[in-house]
């Protein structure tokens, strides 16, 4: 379930929170379920504490619409509900207006350090650096890519003629190209096209080791890790979602090798998986390197300088460099292409020189 509407302006701080309550989201009859405010806005809160959410409902915050069996839609009419412990049934109407003091402060986000790579009147391709999030979630709430792209438009969209979304996603610490289609249709054709495996992604990639063949393929099946307290760590696992990533050497260094991957499924973490299951992991990849530990030190800001030399860049080294499509504007097949990042580009070099 959305907390906000899908083509609302990411550039404007959110007043108000809306939801449903919904008995299969609990795996309930309808008839059956009967739920706390404050344990249903706790479930879907998930930044707030029930004590927290307690403070909001006695403060006045929380209206309801409240649904019964002989309403199932409610009466139509927000009511402010004082009562955490006041039961709510299927299809009532949870509105929670959100404290100024607690508002995230979306405006900051502006479109001047967006770097354009293609643009028609259907779609956006940008060059996204590493270290800025696609959209805004867990500690990245302001100043993501996306909100930059909403800055861009902020006219087009407040008259409601676009409403960018993201056609695909990269990490954070991914750099490179990241397609926007600028209206909900255009939005729909472009990502059909990535489900039929009908757009051409091509990254480049460090890993560590010097692989001794050419090119290869690995089609390893990938899914959530079992082994890993890490919830959103993937692994190679037999009863995995079927993965295809094929490489091939660019250039070898001492102890390091430059290679090209193209894609032709798009699993979480896909290429970092794929790679570390060589045995090659990505340079700086701190989940799938070597210690897995080092993602939750960087999490909680506890990377010393011995991390930071032993993982040897502040980011793993993976860039999406090529993509192909056909652009709903006129059909036409368009390649866009980044180069190397300047951060990795100089990883490289110094590495070169090492050499000569």
């Amino acid at each position: 379930m959305g907390i906000f509407p899908k083509d609302r302006d990411l550039t404007i701080a959110p007043e108000r929170v809306e939801f449903r309550v919904d008995a299969t989201w609990y795996r309930r009859r309808t008839a059956d379920l009967h739920v706390r405010i404050d344990h249903f806005l706790a479930d879907h809160l998930k930044w707030r504490s029930r004590s927290s959410v307690q403070v909001l409902v006695r403060d006045g915050y929380v209206l309801v619409d409240a649904a019964t069996p002989n309403h199932p839609r409610g009466a139509g009419e927000l009511r402010v509900e004082r009562r955490p412990g006041r039961k709510l049934h299927h299809g009532s109407r949870v509105v929670v207006v959100i404290p100024d003091e607690f508002r995230i402060r979306l405006s900051e986000a502006t479109s001047d350090e967006l770097d354009v790579l293609y643009e028609d009147a259907e779609v956006l391709a940008v060059d996204k650096p590493a270290g800025l999030a696609v959209h805004p979630g867990g500690r990245h709430l302001a100043d993501t890519l996306i909100q930059r792209v909403h800055a861009r438009y902020r006219d087009e969209i407040a008259a409601g003629r676009l409403a960018p979304r993201l056609c695909h996603r990269l990490d954070r610490e991914t750099s490179g190209i990241v397609l926007i289609g600028k209206r909900p249709r255009t939005h729909r054709a472009v990502m059909q096209q990535f489900e039929q495996h009908r757009v051409e992604k091509e990254y480049l990639a460090i890993v560590r080791g010097e692989l001794a063949a050419d090119r290869g393929t690995v089609d390893f099946p990938i899914a959530p890790s079992r082994m890993s307290p890490i919830r959103l760590k993937m692994a190679v696992l037999a009863d995995g979602l079927p993965s295809r990533t094929d490489w091939v050497v660019v250039e070898r260094y001492a102890g390091y090798t430059l290679l090209r991957c193209v894609l032709f499924t798009g699993r979480q973490h896909q290429i970092r998986v794929h790679l570390a299951a060589l045995g090659n992991p990505l340079v700086g990849d701190k989940l799938y390197g070597p210690d897995e530990r080092l993602f939750e030190r960087e999490i909680d800001g506890e990377l010393d300088l011995a991390d930071r030399r032993a993982l040897e860049l502040p980011r793993h080294a993976l860039h999406s460099h090529r993509l192909v499509f056909r652009t709903p504007a006129s059909g036409a097949r368009i390649e866009v292409t980044s180069p190397l990042a300047e951060d990795l580009a100089q990883f490289l070099e110094t590495k070169h020189r090492a050499l000569v």
